[in-house]
């Protein structure tokens, strides 16, 4: 069904729908603590994402570790750990099409000074150890990372009235 111009709703595409996908964003401790949380929030809205889940927490030493196991044995794990567990971070679900890609594009290369003009990474980090964020780096890490930092029933399934003028 094509839409009136003038009916305050978007005309419908012809093109494939996307399917919406979800990926996990960890505001790690120093965005928290440089009061990022909402700068970041804020972009990955703008960007047209939908939040979908959210936890300010304290991360304890188990979930660090369950998270970051692919690390273990690599000369910075143990650092690693010590840092994500040394203050609050803002535990994030984020869906959309493609949102892992643009979630990953929003946030920047993993080095800050690696990553793009207008990236959270590229605007506000300097060094790869305090990169401010986490995001899934693929469907199926997603899809484990949320299952390990969220309960189903913590997943909030809704649409925005703005749906239709961001998702085809």
């Amino acid at each position: 069904m094509v839409r009136s111009p003038n009916s305050g709703t978007p005309p419908s595409s012809n093109l494939v729908e996307e399917p919406l996908e979800r990926t996990l964003v960890l505001l790690k401790p120093d965005s928290v603590q440089r009061g990022l949380m909402g700068e970041i929030i804020h972009r990955l809205e703008r960007r047209g994402l939908r939040l979908v889940a959210a936890k300010f927490m304290q991360v304890k030493p188990s979930l660090a570790e369950e998270h970051y196991a692919i690390h273990k044995g690599k000369p910075f794990y143990d650092g690693l750990i010590a840092y994500i567990t040394s203050a609050p971070v803002m535990a994030m679900v984020w869906e959309g099409p493609n949102a892992i890609k643009a979630v990953r594009q929003t946030m920047g290369a993993t080095r800050p000074t690696e990553a793009s003009p207008g990236s959270i990474r590229h605007d506000f980090g300097l060094e790869v150890g305090r990169n401010l964020t986490h995001a899934s780096d693929a469907a199926e890490t997603a899809a484990t990372e949320i299952a390990l930092w969220f309960k189903d029933d913590e997943l909030v399934s809704w649409s925005r009235s703005i749906d239709d003028w961001i998702f085809e």
